[in-house]
């Protein structure tokens, strides 16, 4: 090809790849970040990637910060991008905490996210009034079985999945769905028709994570873990994950940013939450979660 012909040859290249690319395919991917809006799989409902959670042991490290500082870290959270928060009602004061924290802000400008404990003989339509009127909410934009943990969960929580539906169908529940702990029980969430949200652990090294006992010392199974979450993503699940920093093992950033990486590059979960003490740790999550979608 003489000189001449190669530099028309490229040029006509380059025009066609630039007319390929306007009004089609762009030619760079779009940049993703913590706190975009994505949808959760078939609930429809958009929360943040990165979500506020509530539950490091169990509520005590947030609890333990007493009301107005917690309500600022909610505000800082909030200021900076992050609208998605969560709860449970195993978190002792947190409802009434998170209440207050968020009075005031537009209820249309965050999602909030319970999960209710399912034993006990209480009526679960008055349970799930209790944590709204707690978390001074007309309404949970998700609302998750709480810790089921073995392999008969979706039959033994029947009367917890139809007093969510019949909430639901009275608009005081927007989605649903269930948070598990141990492989059994993971093993039916890719089969279940009810489920639209899965609250899964995660992390790349397996620490607090699914394995045949639910409440093993030990590392969990993360290839079998991975392998149910694409099935539920396949299956049109929202998944978001816990246990991202190994209940507050991972003591090195680069775990936890590792583990940020692993949740959305190898499993391809759909947000994470994350327990926080200081705006630190919300600054840090925030960067890591960027990193690991860049």
């Amino acid at each position: 090809m003489t000189p001449c012909s190669r530099r028309r040859f490229l040029k006509t290249g380059l025009a066609a790849g630039a007319l390929a690319g306007f009004g089609g395919f762009p030619l760079r991917a779009e940049k993703q970040s913590a706190t975009d809006w994505v949808t959760l799989g078939k609930s429809g409902v958009k929360v943040t990637r990165l979500a506020f959670g509530t539950g490091s042991m169990s509520g005590q490290v947030q609890r333990d910060l007493g009301q107005d500082q917690f309500t600022r870290l909610v505000r800082y959270a909030y200021d900076n991008g992050v609208r998605f928060f969560e709860t449970a009602e195993s978190y002792g004061d947190m409802h009434r905490m998170l209440g207050v924290a968020l009075k005031g802000i537009p209820r249309d400008s965050y999602r909030l996210m319970s999960k209710i404990t399912t034993h006990g003989d209480v009526n679960p339509e008055t349970k799930i009034d209790e944590l709204r009127k707690l978390a001074n909410t007309d309404y949970f934009d998700i609302m998750l079985l709480h810790w089921q943990h073995t392999s008969t969960w979706p039959a033994d929580s029947i009367r917890w999945q139809d007093g969510i539906m019949e909430m639901q169908s009275k608009k005081a529940i927007v989605s649903h769905g269930a948070s598990v702990h141990g492989l059994p029980a993971l093993r039916q969430v890719p089969q279940s028709d009810w489920l639209q949200v899965a609250m899964i652990r995660m992390n790349h090294k397996g620490v607090r994570m699914d394995a045949e006992d639910f409440n093993t010392n030990g590392l969990g199974n993360v290839p079998e873990v991975v392998t149910h979450v694409k099935q539920a993503r396949k299956d049109g699940m929202g998944v978001i994950s816990m246990k991202l920093v190994g209940e507050g093992q991972f003591t090195a950033r680069e775990d936890r940013q590792a583990a940020m990486r692993f949740a959305f590059r190898n499993a391809g979960v759909d947000s994470v939450t994350v327990g926080y003490k200081n705006t630190a740790e919300i600054d840090e999550a925030i960067e890591n979660l960027n990193l690991a979608l860049a």
